[in-house]
């Protein structure tokens, strides 16, 4: 599938609007085409090609010399860096693409796509002083990015931690490789540019990371993430690789690109055969299921003309049965218009009858309100004496659970004074018992026993009171009891039997 998206993508940049093809190899305007096949201009192409050495044919120096001398060189230096790491990406993905499995550390379009991109972050970088040298190096913005960049908290440790990086290139090489593996060197790589206040403290004002190239180079890098990479960084030596971008995997001859276009040609007819094969293959299907289609749809047409005969013999059936219906209701409404005019008289003879009546009603009426006031008048006198007896029935009520709320009390200080007497005659007991077997305590004992009695006596003398009040009560509600029967003789005969019940 990679295969023909690359030859479909190498058929279009080959093919004009129309689909004619463009010219071959051999012709300026061809080549010019060809590069931008390759996703960049003719003009970025001299710029790239203005690198080459004047070691081969004198083609560097040859377009070394179309480029205008007013032009600022940091930006041709840009240019030539935006457009190799172009090259480098695109090589990358695609061969990345036709290799078809995980890439490794030896493989080559890998490296020099690291090498690309280090040189693009040592562009423009200042120059800091220490006690011993000057120090130029690329892992101080990357490092930056773990404050902007919770995420890349766990790449930091893990590049730090590695034994055998010794200097700040290292670990900034480790870095890239580890960000590639993560699919987050754009996102990485984003968020350092866009703080172009803090990337100033690293780089001059004319860097690749703090122009527009750099924000164009992060975005290329999105296409990164389809590529898979097992890249071994612990046992790699990283301090001492020297970065030289080898231009020869980008510049090719012209027989080489010919050979490849004609591959890549033949490449895009048999993708062209493929497709045409596969769309005559379902325009088969879709033939074939048309066909089941005609098919079910006169199927169906041949049941709805059934069906609309059935239904026009149905109709024929309504419109008779309805010219009956309509024959029948206009004899049935004759037969109501006599009807009316037969209840019409009737209705007209009653009320005559009714007014002559109505006079009599009236009479009877405004005797039938007079009683009914007068009964009215009754009943509120009986409904006053009513409220009067209720009231007095429930204050009789509450005296009565007071009464005997008071007598429970008294019965149950009755009993503890009881139990209390109960217990002075076992202790006295005990002490007559204790007197008879102790001699040396005797004078203690009679006094103990003299309180005893004391406190019995006392007891006793409590207990005769409280006898005589509970007698008092008893009279009280006997009394209590015999007004209630007298006052309220209009009570029920269990209301009787209750107040009787409480005076016994």
């Amino acid at each position: 599938m990679a295969e023909g998206s690359r030859a479909a993508g190498v058929q279009g940049a080959r093919t004009g609007p129309a689909g004619v093809p463009l010219p071959g190899r051999g012709n300026s305007r061809g080549r010019a085409m060809t590069f931008q096949a390759w996703g960049w201009r003719r003009e970025e192409a001299s710029q790239v090609l203005a690198w080459v050495p004047d070691a081969e044919g004198g083609r560097g120096a040859a377009m070394s010399r179309r480029t205008p001398a007013t032009k600022d060189p940091t930006a041709v230096e840009r240019a030539n860096l935006l457009n190799m790491a172009k090259l480098s990406i695109k090589g990358l993905i695609e061969s990345a693409l036709s290799f078809g499995r995980t890439l490794d550390s030896d493989y080559p379009p890998l490296q020099q796509f690291f090498v690309v991109m280090e040189h693009c972050l040592k562009h423009g970088l200042k120059v800091r002083k220490s006690f011993l040298s000057y120090n130029k190096t690329i892992w101080g913005p990357l490092e930056l990015v773990e404050k902007l960049y919770p995420e890349a908290e766990e790449i930091g440790a893990s590049v730090r931690d590695l034994p055998g990086l010794k200097t700040p290139l290292g670990r900034a090489r480790a870095w890239l490789r580890l960000a590639l593996m993560q699919k987050k060197m754009a996102d990485y790589l984003r968020c350092l540019i866009i703080q172009r206040d803090l990337l100033s403290e690293f780089y001059e004002y004319h860097a690749l990371m703090m122009e527009e190239e750099g924000a164009v180079i992060v975005g290329l890098l999105v296409g990164l993430n389809v590529i898979d990479a097992n890249l071994c960084v612990k046992g790699e030596d990283l301090d001492s690789q020297v970065g030289v971008i080898d231009f020869s995997m980008y510049l090719k001859n012209e027989e080489e690109i010919g050979n490849k276009e004609r591959n890549v040609q033949i490449a895009a007819i048999l993708d062209q055969k493929n497709y045409v094969e596969e769309l005559n293959r379902q325009l088969n299907s879709t033939v074939s299921s048309l066909h089941s289609r005609v098919d079910s749809l006169e199927k169906s047409n041949t049941k709805l003309i059934e069906e609309l005969a059935i239904a026009k013999n149905n109709i024929i059936k309504l419109q008779e049965e309805n010219h009956q219906l309509r024959s029948e209701n206009k004899l049935i409404l004759m037969k109501t218009q006599q009807h009316l005019e037969v209840t019409k008289v009737d209705v007209e003879a009653e009320l005559q009858a009714y007014k002559h009546s109505r006079q009599g009603l009236d009479e009877m009426c405004n005797e039938a309100r007079r009683q009914l006031r007068d009964e009215s008048q009754l009943r509120q006198d009986v409904e006053n004496e009513l409220a009067v007896q209720v009231s007095m029935k429930h204050e009789i009520e509450l005296a009565m659970k007071l009464l005997e709320k008071d007598i429970h009390e008294k019965q149950d200080t009755l009993i503890g004074l009881r139990q209390q007497l109960e217990e002075v005659k076992a202790i006295n007991i005990e002490m007559y018992q204790k007197l008879q077997g102790s001699e040396d305590g005797l004078k203690e004992k009679n006094e103990i026993i003299a309180r005893l009695e004391e406190k019995t006596n006392k007891i006793t003398a409590a207990m005769r009171q409280l006898e005589q009040s509970d007698n008092d009560l008893l009279t009280q509600t006997r009394t209590i009891a015999m007004s209630l029967v007298k006052s309220a003789s209009s009570d029920t005969q269990d209301q009787y039997k209750l107040v009787k019940d409480i005076s016994f």
